[in-house]
């Protein structure tokens, strides 16, 4: 569409044609500077790292089997213990190294109170992996 014209007959109406020379040039630099810094961005210093072999050493932390009865009674890896000797083997336990993890087995109907006694002597002698053992069968 020409700018103007000779004509004087017809209406001069608003332009619709949109302008595409400045957007070209636009991208035109752009892309004239991303060609440039592309090989700048992958310079990386070349260095000859020493070879050494070496396996993984995974050491598998113990764990605590402790059971709660609904009666009451506890448990330490089957051995039946009283509530009150609990601080010192959490104690003992949370010195080695690596520390051992604590899996609580409690009855369905053990007191709440009772479980969270275990637990706050267990945090209390430092130990901090404690998990809940379920049975995934049982789930209504």
């Amino acid at each position: 569409m020409a700018i103007g014209s000779f004509n004087q007959r017809r209406q001069q109406g608003p332009m619709s044609d949109m302008n595409m020379v400045p957007m070209v040039d636009v991208m035109l630099v752009l892309l004239v500077i991303f060609i440039i810094t592309a090989p700048l961005l992958t310079h990386a210093v070349k260095v000859d790292l020493p070879k050494a072999s070496s396996s993984a050493n995974i050491t598998k932390p113990d764990h605590i089997q402790f059971g709660i009865r609904k009666d009451g009674s506890l448990f330490w890896n089957g051995e039946s213990v009283s509530l009150v000797s609990l601080s010192a083997r959490f104690a003992a336990e949370a010195k080695k190294e690596p520390q051992p993890e604590l899996h609580i087995r409690a009855d369905r109907q053990a007191y709440y109170e009772l479980v969270a006694q275990v637990m706050s002597s267990a945090t209390k002698a430092g130990i901090t992996r404690i998990g809940f053992v379920t049975d995934p069968s049982n789930v209504q």
